[in-house]
């Protein structure tokens, strides 16, 4: 079993870095692998809505980790979703990631399990924290929860390791995922998976 955490935040090693790498310790700790991709600091393009990604399953701008994103997600049995708060809602260049990621690339991750970790200074936890819940809602992801929101706070990552109770919700995190990844497991061989209806595509005004 492996779990994806994408660290969104352009600082490598921030405050949200510190907060996914206390998930990834308790997963270490239940004997499920992970991976930290960080999307860096170049241009993220937004969705330019062509359709091209609905032919080729991937998105047509590949200039940046989006399409390397949705391949790792692909072979990993989880995704963790990792944001600053930036005027009360995730960083702007991970929000145009997500959008392609999960608009060309989200029939591949039906049915994983999806976790959302924010990081703020003081306010807007929660505007994030449903922001990013989102991508999984309409993916058809289970959604994992903790002990609180799954949010730090702190302006460095010093700071952020003296929040002693959002590490400690990060670590029963990331504990509720390897559990759930183990009863998904567990029951492969016994339960079929739910095969979705063909989508009826709605509009309201005809």
């Amino acid at each position: 079993m492996k779990v994806l955490m994408i660290n969104g935040s352009p600082h490598k090693k921030g405050c949200t870095y510190t907060a996914l790498n206390e998930v990834a310790l308790a997963l270490e700790k239940e004997g499920v692998e992970y991976e930290i991709l960080h999307i860096g600091t170049s241009t993220t393009r937004g969705c330019i809505a062509c359709g091209k990604c609905r032919e080729t399953g991937e998105c047509t701008f590949n200039d940046d980790l989006v399409n390397t994103a949705i391949e790792k997600a692909k072979a990993c049995d989880a995704l963790v979703l990792g944001s600053p708060v930036h005027y009360a809602s995730a960083a702007g260049a991970f929000t145009a990631f997500l959008d392609r990621m999960f608009y060309a690339g989200s029939s591949n991750f039906a049915l994983k399990p999806g976790c959302a970790v924010v990081s703020c200074r003081r306010g807007g936890s929660s505007a994030t924290f449903d922001q990013l819940n989102k991508y999984f809602t309409i993916s058809q992801m289970p959604i994992v929860s903790s002990t609180y929101w799954n949010s730090v706070h702190g302006q460095t990552p010093e700071q952020v390791k003296q929040d002693l109770e959002g590490l400690q919700v990060m670590r029963n995190l990331g504990a509720n995922l390897a559990w759930l990844l183990k009863c998904i497991e567990a029951g492969k061989d016994t339960v079929a998976k739910p095969v979705a209806e063909k989508q009826a595509r709605t509009n309201f005004i005809r």
